[in-house]
């Protein structure tokens, strides 16, 4: 990716994180009615929709605390997201192959989120 303005960058990762937000929600609906899958999937609806807002919030920080803050659960939010994604394969809820794409996503925010924080906790 070519290098881009902080504000740029801060527009392309707000949507992003919506698309992130609404591929979960596509999920979620994809998933089987049984009680189990409803449970896991509206946890893992919680979560991924927390890192598209929080990560908003952050954009619109105050201050380096609040920004530090807010990224601090995106981080949070983003590793809440791939556990859940993990139950669903592991209890055969989804095939893997079926999310791979959906988690790659979330491991790829967390990593960005995670730097980001880290160099706002290094100034």
């Amino acid at each position: 990716m070519e290098r881009m303005e902080k504000s740029e960058f801060a527009e392309y990762f707000r949507n992003r994180t919506k698309k992130f937000v609404v591929d979960n929600i596509n999920l979620f609906r994809s998933l089987p009615k049984t009680e189990e899958a409803k449970i896991i999937g509206r946890q893992l609806l919680r979560c991924s929709s927390s890192v598209g807002a929080n990560y908003r919030a952050a954009c619109r920080a105050r201050s380096q605390a609040e920004f530090h803050s807010e990224l601090s659960i995106v981080v949070e939010e983003a590793d809440e997201s791939i556990f859940w994604m993990e139950i669903l394969i592991d209890s055969n809820i989804v095939k893997p192959g079926e999310i791979n794409g959906l988690m790659n996503e979330a491991n790829e925010i967390l990593k960005v989120v995670s730097t980001a924080r880290k160099s706002v906790t290094n100034k």
